[in-house]
């Protein structure tokens, strides 16, 4: 094999993945720390998503985020759609499920983390005898 051809075709990094899981874990658990909080502070068992809109727009600090989010989400859930059919991915649906029941934070890394394992099953099929 050339220098080109591995440059063209690098090999999927083993640790990469790992990487990725743990950010989806992350991505899990801290949103929803805050999600705890907000529903202990205003009174209830269950999350009152009227004023979680409310109060992620009640300054403009808090409006930049909401917006920074929402529209880099948007792009990024896009492109999750497309590389997902690009290499015939499976667990979309869980990943598409997850970005609106537990968080985009978990749901985009995760996303990395199936796709890191579909690139290194790819690679290793084209590079099998």
């Amino acid at each position: 094999m050339t220098s080109d051809t591995q440059a063209e075709d690098p090999r999927p990094l083993p640790w990469l993945k790992w990487v990725y899981l743990a950010l989806a874990v992350a991505g899990a658990i801290f949103p929803w720390l805050a999600n705890l909080d907000f529903m202990q502070a205003t009174g209830g068992a269950s999350f009152n998503l009227g004023l979680f809109v409310s109060q992620a727009n009640a300054n403009p600090a808090a409006q930049s985020l909401s917006r920074d989010l929402a529209i880099g989400a948007t792009a990024v859930v896009i492109w999750i759609v497309q590389e997902s059919r690009r290499i015939k991915m499976r667990g979309l649906v869980w990943v598409l499920l997850s970005c609106i029941t537990v968080a985009f934070a978990f749901g985009a890394p995760f996303f990395l983390y199936l796709r890191e394992r579909r690139l290194e099953e790819l690679w290793i099929e084209k590079h099998t005898p």
